[in-house]
């Protein structure tokens, strides 16, 4: 029979198969029919994963056989004990041994079901070592301690490190670990967002005011946002706060033709529609035909007829909107350090050499979305990674081959807490998770032959 803890790992075995997590939890739910049991499914899932290095690196010392060596459904019966022990306070520990003990009885070989009781017994018995003292005489050794306690691998830790200092980098390593709320955009041409506060409140959800924009809202995980009827009428969608942005800073005009290059699943390219009151026309381009088809099925959700779908490759875009477009939004392919909250997997199978090669795969698109732009006209630029090399050195490179363009001040197209950073004024502006309770985010704004105050100071 389906329970939570079953369906949690097989979206674990799943996501160390190389699946993305949202996916391999989405097969994983289809035999859960109890909301609870999807909940507490969803909670294991997502927290193992956001915990596995931890968890490996506090189970290694307790268990008589190398973790490595472990079938992975074993890996995976601990892990969901030893989170279970240490971070859901709800579960009594024998119910968190006892569960993950009979996974490894069903799923492991004669043995394994002993060996997961008997580390898991050591571990409800032991009180959770504490986290290494900072040793900021000593960052490699601060590195190692911050990546165990926090479950980032030791490059992410050091990258950040160097930029941010140590106490904003560990205030985002915990963003990074707390669950994220599941963020809605209420579409503004058929509700506004107090009525759909309302009926939230009404069917017992938790549900408050986003932290940037009047279309968010917030509300506490509760299963399957897909099932909320609002969603299924289109009267809202899902999409992160720092992604609404993009649309608000194109400030595209009622009539306007704007193309978002690489569209799916239709966040951009559908709020863009929203905020032109559906009239003019948005291109929703995408190279895979079936997430092409995903925006498509959104646009048709939320009722906007000014939303058309191509299938194409965003390097070589067709002559037909070479100089013609008003907006170009290009939300590119990226490492997603950003959303480590969001999808976990992600700071386990990411590499620092990824980034070199995104950052070429960037430069190449945004430099073929340019082209697209008309004179006047508006490219925005954004990704949700926090790095460098993707964002700012992106945009430079740009703009330093494409003199035609330059950044627009942004004070005018962003909500008074973003306006009043600096970056505004110089046509960019980034979001963090632990300073604005978003993904990270970068968004730059480039207009082509402008002129008047649009131009950045």
């Amino acid at each position: 029979m389906a329970d939570a803890r079953a369906a949690a790992l097989a979206a674990l075995l799943a996501i160390e198969a190389g699946q993305p997590a949202a996916q391999a939890l989405h097969a994983a739910l289809q035999g859960l029919a109890d909301p609870r049991e999807r909940a507490l499914a969803t909670e294991l899932a997502y927290g193992v994963t956001r915990q596995r290095g931890a968890l490996d690196a506090a189970l290694a010392p307790l268990c008589t056989r190398p973790l490595p060596g472990l079938d992975a459904p074993i890996r995976a019966a601990l892990r969901l004990g030893l989170y279970q022990l240490r971070h859901l306070d709800r579960v009594p520990p024998y119910a968190a041994v006892a569960s993950s003990v009979e996974l490894a009885r069903r799923h492991g070989r004669p043995g394994t079901a002993g060996l997961v009781n008997a580390v898991l017994r050591r571990a409800a018995a032991a009180a959770p070592r504490p986290a290494p003292p900072a040793a900021r005489s000593d960052p490699e050794g601060w590195i190692a301690a911050q990546s165990a306690a926090h479950a980032h691998p030791a490059w992410i830790v050091r990258r950040w490190l160097a930029r941010l200092g140590p106490e904003a980098t560990v205030a985002l390593l915990q963003a990074d670990n707390r669950p994220p709320p599941v963020t809605l955009r209420a579409n503004l041409l058929r509700t506004d967002p107090g009525a759909l506060h309302a009926e939230f409140a009404a069917a017992g959800l938790t549900c408050r005011p986003g932290a940037l924009l009047p279309e968010a809202l917030r509300l506490e995980r509760s299963g399957d946002p897909g099932a909320l009827p609002a969603l299924r009428e289109g009267r809202c969608t899902v999409q992160g706060e720092a992604s609404m942005l993009v649309a608000h800073v194109a400030a595209p005009r009622s009539g306007s033709l704007c193309l978002d290059v690489a569209a799916a699943p239709g966040g951009k390219a559908t709020h863009l529609a929203e905020r032109m009151g559906d009239r003019g026309t948005v291109v929703a381009n995408d190279l895979d035909p079936a997430r092409a088809a995903l925006c498509a099925e959104a646009a048709a959700r939320l009722g906007l007829g000014c939303v058309r779908t191509r299938v194409g490759d965003a390097r070589r875009l067709p002559a037909e909107f070479a100089g013609r477009c008003d907006v170009v939004a290009a939300d590119l392919p990226c490492s997603g350090l950003g959303t480590l909250a969001a999808r976990p997997d992600l700071r386990w199978r990411k590499r620092e050499s990824d980034l070199a090669v995104l950052a070429a795969l960037q430069s190449e698109l945004l430099a073929a979305s340019g082209r697209c732009v008309k004179p006047g006209g508006v490219l925005v630029y954004s990704t949700c990674t926090t790095e460098p090399e993707e964002n700012e050195a992106v945009v430079a490179g740009f703009l330093a081959a494409h003199p035609d363009f330059e950044p627009l001040d942004l004070r005018n197209r962003l909500p008074a807490p973003l306006a009043a950073e600096p970056s505004a004024r110089a046509g960019f502006i980034r979001l963090w998770p632990h300073v604005h309770t978003t993904e990270g985010f970068f968004i730059a704004v480039l207009g082509r032959n402008l002129g008047g105050s649009d131009r950045a100071c």
